[in-house]
């Protein structure tokens, strides 16, 4: 006979225990909240707001889908009026510079890294996350996420029972610097929402797709096309582990930037050019051509009708004729495609799946072009625009359950990290494509004699030098010995936890002197940024090399005339002046030839210096064994 559990109200055993965990897509151009409930991950919507409110059409999608748009403006009174979602994205045809959409772009950046076209005037410091100045004064990326999230939050806590939410797991592009996802999570802070875990956006998408429950091992690759940013990662799959092998993309790739070039091509058929158009002007073709987008993702052609300076222009648009407007962003995925998939060690053949994500990605040319590049169809029977967030809503149910079947998540940094070493050199640490959570030591010693302090300067990118390189913070470790330059020892230790953060540490090993630092920078790197550092240690592998042995041979001659000029304070006396004079002369050379920068002069008065340097070594070894066996006879060297 078997017994049937009873359990008091509120105290059910799963799948119906009043806790949850959401997931949380804070996208670019459309955002989305899930949870797990009976067992089952679904979307939760907006029954109210969004879908009754008139501003866009009624349909399921429109309640689940929330634009990433929020509006700051004043209301007749003077008083602040500021919207979320659909009645903001009303706003950004009548009031485009207060209206921020794609906020996603600006998160974890400084102002100097934002090149791309936006109608927004930024205030701040060049080097700082700036602010969007609005008639309610100035707001930041951060604070402008964390009404997005709350939004969602508040449609999450009217769905499920009083108390009941725990946290979220929110999810980040794979190419999401610690920058970015600091940000993210403070968006969330602000709010008073726990940030049970960040997950990266391709690992959602194949856990909405169950991926994991094949216990062969297979390789898949994530095509995320979205509103404002594009990633591609390949995973590799193997008894419930999720292990990324690599990751790319571009943040200048995205529905956002499909619909900017349909746009201005429907102006180009009037014969304007499109500079010429102001930004309020250009923001109502933009949605308009977003809108004409979507109407041929069922039909095959449409009639468009867009109006300038009160005049009305009517073309026709097709999908062929989109393929070709299009064309520089297609072709730019692919290369990214392809860069990844070379970094992976794979070749197109060894895919098992190709997923997409993103609501670009319901574009019939997009599914065709994917399919055509790796003949093979792609997954796409989970809605583009949900799948990442129900894959995070079911990973969000696993960690607060602590199921026996969760997965193990196997994420990469995207790119090296290291730090400053003599000569402006950078000395990685951790290389691109290292599975995190990773944690690695090296040991570095001082350069000058009876060094005190030493400053360790972090940094980020694939280039041999400081300079070319992305500088992340830095630290000061100071009481470090006394000592002979070589002679201390010093561990410096990089660790990246699983949400990507950043702590480097470094420790004077005979004193047990420490310090670190965690990397939260002000500002972060872009994904097209990333790609750029990626795509310029791969063009300039060759120049770095040289430049490199350069540099290393410029420090150690640098290195052999401060060990020389050390020993000649207690030395000199042991040479003639001949000697001297000759040393001195060789001396000079070398330091003459590092001003130059040529390896061959230099490595030639490096030989010329090292006959009188090792001479003079001689001398001083000579006198070290005369001094040691002064006032000694041959009775003390026999054993007793």
């Amino acid at each position: 006979m078997s017994l049937l559990q009873i359990a008091e109200p509120n105290q059910s055993a799963k799948p119906h225990a009043h806790r949850y965990a959401l997931g949380i897509d804070l996208g670019t151009t459309r955002s989305l909240v899930a949870v797990v409930r009976s067992g089952e991950p679904q979307v939760i919507g907006d029954k109210v707001g969004e879908c009754q409110s008139g501003h866009i059409e009624q349909s399921i999608d429109c309640q689940k889908l929330l634009p990433s748009v929020v509006y700051f403006g004043k209301d007749e009174q003077g008083n602040d009026q500021t919207f979320v979602g659909s009645f903001a994205e009303k706003m950004a045809e009548q009031l485009p510079q207060y209206t921020i959409r794609s906020v996603k772009r600006f998160m974890g950046r400084s102002r100097a890294d934002i090149k791309f076209n936006h109608p927004y005037e930024l205030v701040g410091d060049d080097g700082f996350m700036p602010s969007i100045a609005t008639p309610q004064g100035a707001k930041n990326p951060v604070e402008i996420s964390s009404l997005i999230l709350q939004h969602l939050y508040a449609r999450a806590k009217t769905a499920l029972p009083d108390n009941s939410i725990v946290g979220a797991v929110i999810t980040v592009p794979a190419y999401f610097d610690e920058a970015q996802r600091q940000a993210t999570k403070d968006s969330a802070k602000l709010i008073g929402l726990h940030v049970i875990r960040l997950l990266n956006e391709p690992t959602a998408a194949a856990m909405a797709y169950g991926l994991n429950k094949n216990d062969k091992q297979a390789y898949h690759l994530i095509y995320d096309l979205g509103g404002g940013t594009f990633d591609v990662s390949v995973l590799r799959l193997n008894h419930g582990v999720y292990e990324v092998l690599a990751t790319g993309g571009n943040s200048a790739l995205g529905g956002d930037d499909i619909d900017r070039l349909i746009a201005n091509y429907l102006i180009k058929q009037t014969g304007i050019d499109p500079k010429n158009i102001d930004n309020q002007q250009k923001q109502v073709i933009n949605v308009q051509a977003r809108q004409y987008k979507e109407q041929l993702t069922n039909q095959e052609t449409v009639k468009t009708t867009i109006q300038i300076d009160s005049k009305v222009y009517q073309a026709e648009l097709n999908n062929q004729i989109v393929a070709e407007i299009i064309k520089p962003v297609t072709d730019r995925t692919l290369v990214v495609c392809e860069q990844v998939l070379r970094d992976a060690k794979l070749d197109k053949s060894q895919l098992d799946e190709i997923v997409l994500v993103g609501g670009s990605t319901r574009m019939p040319i997009i599914q065709q072009l994917v399919e055509q590049n790796f003949a093979k169809k792609p997954l796409c029977r989970i809605n583009p625009d949900e799948v990442v967030a129900l894959g995070a809503s079911k990973y969000a149910d696993q960690l607060i359950n602590e199921q026996q079947n969760s997965v193990l998540l196997l994420d990469v940094t995207p790119l090296s990290l290291g730090l400053e070493t003599m000569g402006g050199l950078t000395e990685v640490i951790i290389p691109r494509n290292t599975p995190i959570p990773v944690k690695r030591k090296q040991v570095f010693t001082t350069y000058q004699d009876y060094q005190n302090a030493m400053i360790i300067h972090v940094v980020q990118g694939e280039r041999e030098t400081i300079k070319d390189n992305r500088s992340l913070g830095q630290f000061k470790l100071t009481d470090i010995p006394a000592m002979k330059a070589g002679l201390v020892r010093i561990e410096v230790t990089f660790a990246i936890d699983a949400d990507g953060q950043l702590t480097v540490t470094a420790q004077e090993l005979t004193t047990g002197k420490q310090s670190e630092i965690s990397v939260k920078p002000s500002y972060g790197l872009s994904e097209s940024e990333q790609e750029k550092l990626l795509q310029a240690g791969f063009d300039n592998a060759m120049f770095d090399r040289e430049q490199r042995s350069l540099i290393e041979a410029e420090v150690e001659a640098g290195r052999e005339l401060l060990a020389i000029d050390s020993a000649l304070l207690e030395f000199e006396r042991l040479l003639s002046q001949s000697q001297l004079t000759k040393l001195q002369n060789a001396m000079q050379n070398v330091r003459q030839a590092i001003e130059q920068h040529d390896k061959n002069v230099l490595d030639t008065a490096v030989v010329q210096l090292k006959t009188h340097s090792d001479e003079f070594a001689s001398l001083i070894m000579n006198q070290a064994v005369s001094d040691s066996m002064t006032g000694t006879t041959t009775a003390d060297w026999v054993k007793s």
